[in-house]
């Protein structure tokens, strides 16, 4: 019998899937975010967490060895100066769970997705 595990609903719930240190700088994230937006609303998109202005504006995930977030492509170009150090894809930045988070530029980048967001 092929059992599913209950889908994840809630942001709490995807952050208490992790182990106590990741949950820590996920938490950090979460409200580094919700700082920097507090009109934003918090909801499971994709399976990730997930912060809506109308639309999405970030997502970030839990991975094995870095936490995963996402701006969008046009936040990460104009960001691109500042993330030398990191690893990028279109659309996603990998923040490694080794190396202290930059909660000030998620901050940063989070106000210039919010300026961007066409409604």
């Amino acid at each position: 019998m092929n059992e599913q595990k209950p889908k994840t609903e809630t942001i709490d719930q995807y952050i208490s899937e992790f182990s106590e240190d990741i949950q820590a700088i996920m938490q950090h994230v979460r409200q580094t975010i919700l700082d920097a937006a507090p009109e934003a609303k918090e909801t499971i998109s994709w399976g990730m967490p997930t912060f809506k202005v109308k639309k999405i504006l970030v997502q970030f995930a839990g991975h094995k060895q870095h936490l995963g977030f996402y701006p969008w492509p046009e936040t990460i170009e104009a960001f691109k100066d500042k993330l030398t150090s990191h690893k990028t894809s279109k659309g996603g930045i990998q923040f490694p769970y080794n190396r202290p988070i930059p909660l000030e530029l998620i901050s940063e980048m989070v106000r210039f997705r919010l300026k961007t967001l066409q409604f």
